[in-house]
């Protein structure tokens, strides 16, 4: 591994284009490889198991590539596969987890509220988090089906979109949480959305900065991060087609005329 080397990042569809957006904020001068999984999304159906196995094969995708690091952008995946991967290679990896202790030093009433996918919610990384910073703190958690595929069908706005978020948001604000946790990466593309419905003076929040500096924390003990005579380069794949997938990520990327390769087999089956 070099300092010039590319940094990977995978999720199972658009959703981790969030955490990209809050790297290349932080890193401006890394090259960027982007996979969305968009085949086998949303993860939050999936096994662990299953996911581990695609986490593997974006893996060796992404090693082919030369990176230096992967950023596992997806909160699912993080609780599903993390683990595994650290096991299974040699590269650092930086994973995600919903943004529990931000919240509970953020909030006054010592009420929060997590959106996110079952899996997660579930899982005993989440569990442990919510133990570790959520003393005497009230936690809502709302599991929120379907949102996923909004996001990954470009309808990050609409009436269908707020409807399902109203829905989600209720015992959240039922209970008077003071703040609001997006605890998938796909959600920060609905916060307009969600700060919206909510009441003022509701704080929203995500994990997009804190995951851009633990990354930066990670390369810099490594002695890996990229020179900064450079301009970074973004690159972007899919496992679905690119077609469909191309335009998304042109919506939530904010780029005209992206390109988007598909990853070919044996990564993509």
């Amino acid at each position: 591994m070099a300092a010039a080397d590319p940094i990977g990042l995978f999720d199972s569809g658009v959703g981790g284009l969030s955490i990209m957006k809050e790297i290349r904020r932080l890193l401006p001068h890394e090259d960027l490889i982007y996979v969305a999984d968009s085949k086998y999304c949303p993860y939050g159906e999936k096994t662990p198991q299953a996911i581990q196995e695609r986490a593997r094969k974006v893996t060796e995708f992404l090693l082919a590539k030369g990176v230096k690091l992967i950023v596992v952008a997806c909160n699912t995946a993080s609780v599903a596969a993390l683990k595994y991967l650290r096991a299974a290679f040699t590269l650092p990896f930086v994973g995600v987890e919903p943004a529990v202790k931000q919240a509970a030093l953020f909030t006054k009433n010592k009420k929060i509220g997590v959106l996110a996918t079952g899996l997660t919610l579930s899982g005993e990384k989440f569990t442990s988090l919510v133990e570790k910073f959520g003393g005497g703190i009230t936690v809502v958690n709302q599991a929120c089906p379907g949102l996923v595929e909004q996001v990954e069908a470009g309808r990050v706005s609409g009436p269908e979109t707020e409807t399902m978020l109203r829905m989600y948001l209720k015992p959240l604000q039922d209970t008077g949480v003071d703040v609001v946790v997006l605890g998938c990466t796909h959600y920060p593309f609905l916060r307009p959305l969600v700060e919206k419905i909510v009441e003022p003076g509701i704080q929203v929040i995500d994990t997009g900065m804190p995951v851009a500096r633990q990354t930066k924390r990670v390369l810099t003990q490594a002695g890996l991060l990229a020179p900064e005579t450079r301009i970074g380069q973004d690159w972007f794949y899919t496992s679905g087609n690119p077609s469909l997938v191309g335009p998304v990520v042109e919506r939530l990327w904010g780029a005209n005329e992206v390109v988007v390769e598909r990853i070919p087999p044996p990564f993509a089956t």
